[in-house]
């Protein structure tokens, strides 16, 4: 399946996409949010599409899409995941991953601007595949960890640079500014994607290509990531967890390359869409 949710900010309705048609699903009753996923809601929803078929709502294509995931409680990220990408940025490979956090208030739909945020002079970008736990997860073994998966994501994980790395603290203070987390068009199931770990996913601004990469060259695949952060804390239905980004972003150029208001960065990752943002400036 694919899950969308569309309508206005923050008041947004539930969707799928079958055969790229968009229908609404809105009867169903529940937003897709933990307490869906908690309760076996991917099951649920495939029932109602059978008992509904031929008669769900088609939604039109100009209506906007929000993230398919309603708020969650935690999105977290996978730092210097890809070797090239470290290699640009000067960093040594972690020898284990490096997490750090995004705001949820960060998570805007797939084609929301961006917003550079006050005063900032070095917003990048950053395409990922993200993953969507499906049930409650603590201390996970790598061999199991793929049953928790509910499904993926495109994200752009916009990034202040110097908020980031100039500013003293962790990294989060660039990364979870208001609308850094574009999310989307859709969540497809793990049944709609072949290989996680043969993926290409790519990124241009302004047309011109930034990054073109796959996610065979993670450092560490989605399996171990899963296992690895839910020793640390318990990761819940509908948590969203990015794996990283490969090489290309503003910041691995010489000099370095980063966004201004009227840019247009669209990305894209096999089997999971594309999306279009818009940079504007703080107003």
């Amino acid at each position: 399946m694919k899950l969308i949710r569309w309508g206005a900010e923050g008041e947004e309705k539930t969707g799928v996409i079958i055969n790229d048609v968009k229908y609404d699903t809105s009867a169903f009753g529940e937003d897709y949010d933990e307490r869906f996923f908690e309760n076996d809601g991917l099951n649920r929803l495939e029932a109602f599409l059978t008992a509904q078929e031929g008669q769900l709502p088609v939604i039109a294509d100009h209506v906007r899409l929000g993230s398919p995931i309603g708020r969650p409680s935690k999105l977290i990220c996978i730092g210097l995941n890809y070797a090239d990408h470290a290699k640009e940025t000067g960093a040594a490979l972690p020898p284990e991953p490096i997490i750090f956090m995004k705001s949820t208030t960060a998570i805007v739909g797939p084609n929301d601007a961006i917003v550079m945020p006050k005063n900032s002079v070095k917003t990048d970008w950053e395409v990922e595949l993200a993953v969507v736990i499906g049930k409650r997860a603590s201390y996970v073994e790598k061999e199991n960890a793929i049953d928790y998966v509910a499904g993926y994501v495109l994200h752009n994980d916009v990034s202040e640079r110097e908020f980031q790395l100039e500013r003293n603290g962790t990294w989060d203070k660039g990364k979870g500014c208001d609308t850094f987390a574009p999310l989307g068009p859709f969540l497809a199931t793990p049944s709609e994607i072949d290989n996680v770990n043969q993926l290409r996913l790519w990124l241009s601004v302004n047309g011109e290509m930034m990054q073109d990469g796959n996610t065979s060259n993670f450092i560490f695949d989605v399996p171990f990531v899963i296992s690895y952060i839910s020793q640390f804390m318990t990761l819940l239905p509908g948590d969203v967890i990015s794996t990283g980004t490969p090489a290309g972003v503003g910041l691995g150029f010489n000099p370095p390359v980063y966004l201004k208001a009227g840019d247009v960065v669209e990305l894209g990752i096999d089997g999971l869409g594309t999306s279009k943002q818009v940079v504007k400036a703080y107003a």
